[in-house]
């Protein structure tokens, strides 16, 4: 029997680059499109008539998605970074309740993305260390926060599909 060949790896990187090798995966992994639909992918190309629909009973619509998405991911930069940052009250200040205008929902996707890049930035700020508590944080690090948008972004992207897939509207 042949013997299967072992694809080759990269040497682990130097142990002063570690941070940067773990910056890098974090910024891949807040894009999205490994494991997870990214969110442009995610939100392009929706008609407006489908942005408040409900794609069925127990469903979110997209625009509830969406803008959960914006408010829970400003409030965890937010709290990241300023130490006097004020949460909205759960769960009405995490969930719209108006149909939004072409206006508004231009402007929610502009301050989701406005936001992720700032989370993206904080990420490869190299004077930052990610292992590091925040002063502030009742024992948060920001690595703990990075992972936190990552991982409520991809949840709730997951849902965008399957609403977009019951709406009619996903390839």
């Amino acid at each position: 029997m042949a013997q299967s060949k072992k694809k080759s790896r990269p040497a682990s990187p130097a142990r002063g680059d570690g941070q940067a090798q773990l910056r890098r995966e974090l910024v891949e992994l807040l894009r999205g499109g490994h494991a997870h639909v990214g969110c442009e992918k995610a939100f392009a190309g929706i008609p407006p008539e489908h942005r408040a629909a409900s794609p069925g009973p127990g469903h979110h619509s997209l625009w509830e998605l969406l803008e959960h998405m914006r408010l829970a991911q400003e409030d965890i930069l937010r709290y990241t970074l300023a130490p006097g940052w004020k949460s909205p009250k759960w769960p009405e200040g995490y969930w719209p309740k108006a149909q939004p205008t072409s206006a508004q929902w231009k402007a929610s996707l502009a301050a989701f993305h406005g936001d992720l890049d700032e989370v993206m930035a904080l990420v490869e700020d190299g004077s930052r260390d990610l292992l590091a508590l925040i002063p502030h944080g009742e024992g948060r690090s920001y690595l703990r926060q990075v992972l936190l948008v990552a991982d409520h972004n991809a949840h709730h992207l997951g849902q965008v599909v399957s609403a977009r897939r019951l709406l009619g509207n996903w390839k």
